[in-house]
């Protein structure tokens, strides 16, 4: 992927997740929802370097996971409105949903032993595909997390886990909820660590595709921790943090400002109009998608 490409994607997060903040305040959206914002290079950064059969698992933070994986941006909003049209017909909302092989859920412990049990399935198989699954700094506290670490490293599993570590475990900062080191927890199993401070999406994809292809090519498992910022609240308004910390955030680490720059101008205002009608036209084909309807069978 070029860097026109890689500013595209993390435009298109960008304008998606800002606009669902503006919906959900406005009452449109069901459920809750959980902003990609400040983290965009992650995404759009690693998925591009999977291929056709890989695994991905996402968490409740996952529209820009699953914009960057390729889904469509239409299905998504009306997903978040709880529409028939949505990715998985309305009923999952911003967390649950699953496209081809992207799934994600809300219980993020628990989603790692699923990913690591279909990477699994995919070695016994000899497809040569990986899956990869994405965490917070919070799941480190699950005991589930260390079981799975355990029998990735033993059965030479291949999948990877990608810590996306930008401070909070919703509101809990990093230094209360986590002891030690990050990497450490993988290493202590003998899994192969790798490690960035950095919002600069070339910098995120570079690493990645060397963390992608270890697991591809030695069939085995692999670390990937990326430490990020957060710049919007864990879910909807719940942000404890002060607003000169939030500030600074944006102004330092913008994953959008760092790489605008390699962008031509011209071509640069021409991909932004293009994401600003895509995100447009999501939203307005939502709003007027049906609901489900949901049939009791006569027995």
């Amino acid at each position: 992927m070029n860097d026109s490409n890689l500013y595209r994607m993390m435009f298109l997060i960008r304008k998606f997740e800002e606009r669902a903040l503006t919906e959900f305040s406005s009452g449109k959206l069901v459920g809750t929802t959980h902003a990609y914002i400040g983290q965009e290079a992650n995404a759009a950064g690693l998925l591009y370097h999977l291929v056709d059969g890989d695994i991905v698992w996402s968490n409740h933070r996952c529209h820009g996971h699953f914009l960057a994986y390729g889904g469509d941006a239409n299905q998504l909003a009306a997903e978040l409105m709880g529409k028939e049209t949505g990715v998985v017909g309305g009923r999952g909302g911003s967390q649950h949903i699953h496209w081809k092989n992207f799934y994600s859920n809300g219980i993020q412990g628990g989603i790692v032993p699923v990913a690591t049990g279909m990477a699994f399935a995919q070695k016994l198989d000899v497809t040569g595909k990986i899956a990869v699954v994405f965490i917070g700094d919070g799941t480190l506290g699950e005991g589930t997390l260390y079981e799975t670490l355990n029998l990735a490293a033993l059965w030479s599993i291949p999948v990877l886990i990608v810590v996306e570590e930008n401070g909070y475990a919703q509101t809990t900062p990093v230094e209360q909820g986590v002891s030690g080191r990050i990497a450490g927890r993988f290493e202590a199993f003998g899994i192969k660590t790798y490690e960035l401070a950095s919002s600069d999406v070339i910098e995120v994809s570079a690493l990645a595709q060397k963390a992608i292809e270890f697991v591809r090519g030695k069939t085995a498992p692999a670390a990937l921790i990326l430490h990020t910022h957060r710049f919007s609240a864990h879910s909807k308004g719940d942000d404890t943090r002060d607003k000169e910390e939030v500030k600074k955030l944006r102004d330092t680490y913008d994953p959008l400002e760092l790489h605008r720059p390699r962008i031509q101008m011209e071509e640069r205002n021409i991909l932004e109009k293009d994401v600003m009608i895509v995100v447009d036209e999501a939203f307005k084909s939502a709003y007027d998608a049906p609901y489900p309807i949901l049939r009791e069978e006569l027995k």
